[in-house]
């Protein structure tokens, strides 16, 4: 036998009262009844409901339930003997009850009421669905913005009441300053509606594809900057490149590894919001290769330089 859990299937913990039981199904049931739901699958979730209702709501079957323990939904379990022929061969022990046994009226709250949901239901204009979509842009879409075309095909329910399989191409705005991880949505860019409904949203999660320069922080961005020992030295300047184009970076002499070098503004601008800074970080980078001249220079300069970069050892480094 399957094990069902009429408790999760009510949404409620097993210590709930009999009137938490009851104000869940009425939620439930007015929420996946067929004759007025527009929830997939709404007929199988009004059963499952009907079902645990049936058996939670009279105390003694709920008693004999509750003895079964708790298990895993689906799990098979073996009940005690005499068990089915005491309370039949449903659901957990349940025989499930039909939508057609239940009382509309009290539902909707009374005959009229549910009358005007069913009419409302079969007549009224329905909202069109939200979409949503996973989008991997670039770290230039990312940083500039961008326009992409997206092709979302959906199933659609149409003034007929019947149910297509449908195209559905969208332009969206992605804004400038978009980071991996945020969730936009796009407003009216869902399915459309049915008998004059309005249209659904489009949520779209976004990612962003790694740069091979730049790391994102927050609004600030980080680069590398490799410099030759004579240039963080003597100074110089440099042709950085940044996400808004390439810029003149004049490098101090004495410039040492691990300093930053702020450029203001060159990051990334969000929601309106000040953009954040572009950081250079140094770098101090040694030829891989030694010519006999640059071992030349290189020894002029050891025998020459009184620069000790190791005198903050002091008596440490005898």
């Amino acid at each position: 036998m399957k094990y069902k859990d009429y408790y999760a299937t009510l949404g409620v913990p097993r210590t709930a009262s009999a009137d938490d039981i009851k104000a869940a199904y009425r939620k439930l049931a007015r929420k996946y009844h067929p004759d007025v739901s527009t929830e997939k699958d709404a007929e199988e979730r009004f059963k499952e409901v009907a079902e645990a209702y049936e058996t939670l709501k009279d105390a003694e079957k709920r008693a004999a339930y509750d003895q079964l323990g708790a298990h895993a939904p689906n799990e098979d379990f073996r009940p005690p003997p005499g068990w089915e022929q005491s309370f039949g061969g449903g659901a957990g022990g349940f025989n499930g009850a039909s939508f057609d046994d239940i009382d509309l009226a009290d539902l909707f709250g009374g005959l009229g009421g549910f009358r005007e949901a069913r009419q409302r239901q079969r007549t009224g204009p329905v909202p069109g669905r939200d979409f949503e979509a996973a989008v991997r842009i670039s770290f230039d879409q990312a940083f500039h913005g961008a326009e992409l075309k997206l092709d979302l095909a959906s199933t659609e329910m149409g003034d007929d009441g019947a149910l297509r399989r449908v195209p559905h191409p969208v332009t969206v705005r992605i804004p400038k300053g978009v980071h991996a991880g945020q969730r936009l949505r796009v407003p009216g860019k869902g399915g459309p509606g049915a008998r004059g409904g309005p249209p659904g949203d489009l949520y779209l999660d976004i990612d962003v594809e790694a740069h091979p320069l730049y790391r994102v922080d927050g609004n600030d961005l980080y680069v590398d900057l490799p410099l030759a020992p004579w240039e963080a030295a003597l100074g110089t300047t440099v042709k950085l490149p940044t996400p808004g184009g390439p810029v003149d970076l004049k490098v101090a002499a004495g410039t040492h590894a691990g300093q930053r070098l702020r450029l203001k503004g060159r990051g990334l601008a969000r929601g309106g919001a000040e953009a954040g800074n572009l950081y250079a970080v140094v770098q101090i980078v040694v030829p891989g290769t030694v010519t006999a001249r640059d071992r030349e220079l290189y020894g002029e300069l050891a025998r020459n330089s009184t620069f000790s970069p190791r005198a903050h050892f002091g008596g440490y480094g005898a």
